[in-house]
């Protein structure tokens, strides 16, 4: 529930703390005071979106601040999906900045807005008259009867296999458009890939063949410069070699009697044998390279084969033409194995189907067992609300497929004074009917549900008299189960509170004016129900009648 409820600089509202009782809390005030203010800063810590425009003092923040007891609810794991520490008295802040930016916090903790939507849609419901344009949505109803039928678990588990199953539908409904768009290329496909099969390309067979044609178009001058270089090295007598050998000689004759001769020698020799190798070399390189034109021709043809392919597919690294070609033909298998895939994942969505509809049709039994209780519940508190002639019945029907709740269509129908036949509540019930309705749905949730707080917003609009007290009786009854916050300008209503505050406009002096709240007690809630039945100039009959009212037997 909401134990304390702390609001600054917003709207009219410059500094307001209230602390509520777990019961019934009622607020009252002229119209014009800040009832709707205030309810609307309640909204920022429910998740509501709001910018600079709320700020009361555009040079510093607006802060709203709740403090909850949420011992009970079944909150923890909540708190342990999102990391946050479980406190039972948990706070949550919202804070609007003057440029226009808003953070949120869950126990001090920087959390997403939609986190703190998460958890505050779970501490507290608001009804207001607007809302009770819901009974036309069917996902409410939906809501309603299933919580009256404590379907939370078998939601989850119909939750799941539709999540599934969905899945799986899509999935084939992407085999299959892939499927249609490869089959409809897949005479290209076989094309490109039957051009690149047929090539036979190596990995780093190009850089073989480039280098084969550089030495290929170049044979003649090569072997001419070889044909040199192996004369210069081993002629008879005037090559390199035979002078290094006799130089190698004549240093070894005198090396017995002149100091380092015979490592000169030595050293000589050395040289001798690293040349005689590579004129081996160069001879055996000579006898290799041969003036080859058709050779040229095979080479330039390959290579031109090759880079035609290399300019279709875009790439300037021959290799990639094999990732391209393994990918073709990657295609081309996917596309011949692509009907028994479709076969076998159309056999599993069968499965799954049956899996989902076998859960939806225990949703729908279990449905209509509430649904008997849920209208007698409803039909009795709207005999208390003056409407005994209504009758409220709840009709479930076949959706014709399978929804994200189910396989039901639920509509509420609504006959005000059984002269007439059912019909959708939201095309036949008035304003006041609708609102005494939505009332009566509360009552029957509520004693279902373990919702801590529920806030009423004036839904006692258009009601008087007997209807009104007897709308009392239900709201006080309705705080015997949960926390109720009830907005009210009626004094029926707002005697029933086991707490009453009052929001009231005050003067700053300069012709402006902000929002206060204030409790009241035994005194000031007699005087404030005696105005509310008798207006700004109170009788005796009023204060009599607010005595009545608030059940004292005397004034004081």
């Amino acid at each position: 529930m909401l134990e304390k409820l702390s609001i600054e600089n917003y709207a009219l509202i410059e500094h307001l703390e209230l602390e509520l009782s777990p019961s019934l809390n009622i607020i009252t005030g002229e119209t014009g005071a800040g009832k709707s203010i205030l309810l609307g800063a309640l909204g920022l810590i429910l998740g509501n979106r709001s910018d600079t425009g709320v700020l009361k003092d555009t040079s510093r923040n607006c802060v709203t601040e709740g403090t909850f007891d949420i011992e009970g609810y079944g909150l923890e794991p909540f708190f342990d999906e999102h990391d946050i520490d479980f406190e039972r008295h948990s706070v949550i802040r919202r804070i609007i900045t003057p440029a226009g930016k808003s953070r949120a916090y869950i126990n001090d903790i920087p959390v997403q807005l939609a986190t703190l939507k998460e958890l505050s849609s779970r501490l507290i419901d608001v009804h207001s008259q607007n809302q009770s344009a819901l009974v036309g949505d069917e996902e409410f109803r939906i809501r309603v009867i299933d919580s009256l039928a404590g379907n939370a678990s078998l939601l989850g588990e119909y939750a799941a296999a539709y999540r599934t199953l969905r899945d799986r539908e899509s999935e084939l409904s992407r085999l299959r458009a892939d499927m249609e768009r490869n089959r409809r290329d897949e005479e290209y496909l076989h094309y490109q890939w039957q051009q690149l099969s047929s090539l036979g390309l190596r990995k780093g067979e190009v850089q073989e063949l480039e280098a084969e044609q550089k030495e290929l178009a170049n044979a003649g001058a090569i072997m001419e410069a070889l044909g040199k270089a192996d004369g210069l090295m081993d002629a008879d007598e005037s090559g390199v070699l035979p002078w290094l050998r006799s130089a190698g000689e004549s240093l070894q004759h005198i090396s017995s009697v002149l100091d380092g001769a015979g490592e000169l020698a030595d050293r000589m020799q050395s040289a001798y044998i690293e040349l005689k190798d590579i004129a081996a070399e160069i001879s055996e390189m000579a006898g290799r390279i041969e003036d080859n034109p058709t050779r040229l021709e095979a080479v330039d043809n390959r290579l031109g084969a090759i880079y035609a392919l290399m300019q279709r597919h875009g790439t300037e690294d021959a290799d990639a033409l094999l990732d391209i070609e393994a990918d073709l033909r990657t295609r081309l298998e996917a596309i011949t194995s692509a009907d028994d895939d479709i076969a076998a994942l159309e056999k599993e969505i069968i499965t799954l189907r049956e899996k989902a509809e076998a859960v939806a049709a225990r949703l729908t039994e279990s449905r209509t067992k509430a649904a008997a209780t849920f209208d007698s519940e409803v039909c009795g508190v709207l005999s208390r609300l003056g409407m005994a002639a209504a009758r409220f019945v709840t009709e479930i029907t076949p959706a014709g497929t399978l929804t994200p709740l189910g396989a039901d269509s639920i509509k509420f129908l609504f006959d005000a004074n059984r002269d007439g036949r059912l019909q959708p509540i939201e095309r036949v019930a008035s304003g006041g009917e609708t609102s005494r309705v939505m009332l009566a749905l509360k009552a029957a949730v509520a004693r279902s549900t373990k919702l801590p707080t529920i806030i009423f917003d004036e839904i006692d609009t258009g009601v008087s008299g007997r209807i009104a007290d007897a709308m009392g009786e239900i709201i006080s009854e309705l705080s015997g189960f949960m926390q109720v916050i009830n907005i009210t300008h009626l004094p029926q209503v707002a005697s029933k509170g086991d707490t009453h505050f009052l929001v009231y406009k005050e003067g700053n002096g300069d012709g402006a004016y902000t929002t206060r709240i204030r409790r009241l007690d035994r005194q000031q809630r007699i005087e404030e129900i005696a105005k509310m039945l008798s207006g700004s100039h109170v009788t005796d009959a009023a204060t009599a009648q607010a005595c009545t009212l608030l059940g004292y037997t005397n004034r004081q």
